[in-house]
Parts: structure tokens; sequence; C-alpha cells
């Protein structure tokens, strides 16, 4: 396996951190992923009044990877305003999961992890899958 740009994705996630709009908790976070055919896709978090509807770092980053064509993420890194290696929550986990899978690596506090270690037993597309396949044999 080719080694993974850890310091690089490190590198802008923290650049990312600087466009991060965090009026309220003043903790801005940033993130940075590899895709499959080596773009490097990042976000930053916005904060609204209105907490619930604040959007994590993650979901820019998904974002950003989507509109730019798609394609499956194979790194990701999160860090704090520090610098510091940051895991995603538990809603990014599953947005992560969507656009990357088990075999998503994540640079973790603890260090490079899995996907499926940071999510086991995810729930994903092929959940809805394993449902309408036992829909249509019950028709």
């Amino acid at each position: 396996m080719t080694e993974l740009p850890w310091d690089d994705l490190r590198a802008r996630a923290v650049e990312m951190t600087s466009r991060a709009y965090v009026p309220y908790s003043h903790y801005p976070v940033g993130a940075a992923a590899l895709v499959d055919d080596g773009r490097i896709v990042t976000g930053c978090n916005v904060e609204n009044a209105g907490y619930g509807v604040t959007l994590c770092a993650e979901c820019g980053l998904v974002s950003d990877l989507v509109a730019g064509g798609g394609g499956r993420l194979v790194a990701f890194c999160c860090v704090n305003a520090d610098g510091g290696i940051i895991t995603p929550c538990g809603r990014c986990r599953q947005l992560l999961w969507e656009h990357g899978g088990a075999s998503l690596r994540v640079l973790s506090p603890a260090g490079e992890v899995g996907m499926d270690a940071l999510l086991p037993q995810a729930f994903g597309p092929e959940s809805l899958d394993a449902v309408e396949g036992a829909r249509g044999k019950q028709s």
C-alpha cells in the first residue's frame, strides 16, 4: 500500500481552521481528506446561532468532495485550532462512512485507524439495500 500523505493532510486541515466561522464556541475545526482519484478535499466548521444546525468541518469536506465530482475518501484528518488531531463526532463518522466506508484511514489521537474502528457495526447503504431485497422477496 502506498504511504498516505498525513503531513500534507494535517497541514491542509490546520490551514482550514483559519477559515472557520466560530463566533459562538470559538473552537475552529479544519478537515482534509485524500480522495481515491488523488484530489485533496477540505472543510471547516461553520457555526450558526441555532447550534443544532451548525455545520461541522466534515460536512464542508464532503460537500467539497461531491461538488468536485465525487469519489471515495481514502484518508482523513481533522484538527483543532492548535493543530491537535481530533476525532469526528458521531454524526460526522456516519457521513464519512457513507463516502469512505470501512477502508477509510483516519488519523486519530491514537494514531492511524480504519473507519470501522471509529464506527463499528456501521449502518450504511448496504443496510438499506438489504431491506429492499427482503421486501422484494415478500411480494
